[in-house]
């Protein structure tokens, strides 16, 4: 709670980490990415109805130099994952990635040689959005789930070390194929 005897009506006192989490959320440029069916809901979710500018995400950007979030958007097939990871890498800092679709988030009904299973695998995923395929509305959901997750990020070295250390962590990971469930 703030106190309006000591400060004048109209000013907010914040934390510059938090500031700058409210700047970067408000302006996120997606990149087009989309691969299969999925990219029929993502590109849905700028018509009117779903209205994706209300998140500052209405420009969706042809070129990975102007993107600082990807939504893969369907399934990646194992010739098309470097080139997945080199528009990533083109991106600029800071970064993010939405899985959007099963298929993207770990291979879906395509359990095969020919599709990596779980985009996971290339590029550190910060949100999971699942369905089949997903509907715009869950696309906006993960947006907000992206800006909750802006603003709580640390700035300046400790969000590069951060980035990287979940970046090694996810590459890192057992495989979505190879982990053992309940009833293994």
């Amino acid at each position: 709670m703030i106190d309006t005897e000591k400060y004048p009506q109209g000013v907010y006192a914040t934390k510059v980490s938090q500031a700058i989490g409210f700047l970067l959320k408000t302006s996120i440029w997606p990149a087009t990415f989309g691969l299969a069916c999925c990219a029929i809901e993502m590109m849905a979710s700028g018509t009117p109805d779903y209205d994706i500018a209300r998140f500052g995400s209405e420009r969706f950007a042809a070129t990975p130099r102007q993107a600082d979030c990807m939504i893969v958007a369907g399934r990646v097939s194992q010739k098309f994952a470097p080139v997945l990871r080199q528009v990533y890498d083109q991106m600029t800092e800071p970064k993010w990635v939405i899985s959007m679709g099963v298929c993207a988030s770990s291979g879906g009904m395509f359990n095969n040689y020919a599709i990596v299973q779980g985009v996971d695998h290339i590029v550190p995923v910060d949100v999971y959005l699942p369905g089949c395929p997903p509907r715009p509305e869950m696309l906006l959901n993960a947006l907000i789930t992206l800006h909750n997750q802006l603003i709580a990020t640390p700035i300046g070295l400790n969000r590069q070390k951060a980035a990287r250390a979940a970046e090694e962590a996810a590459l890192n990971a057992t495989p979505l194929i190879e982990q053992k469930g309940l009833l293994a």
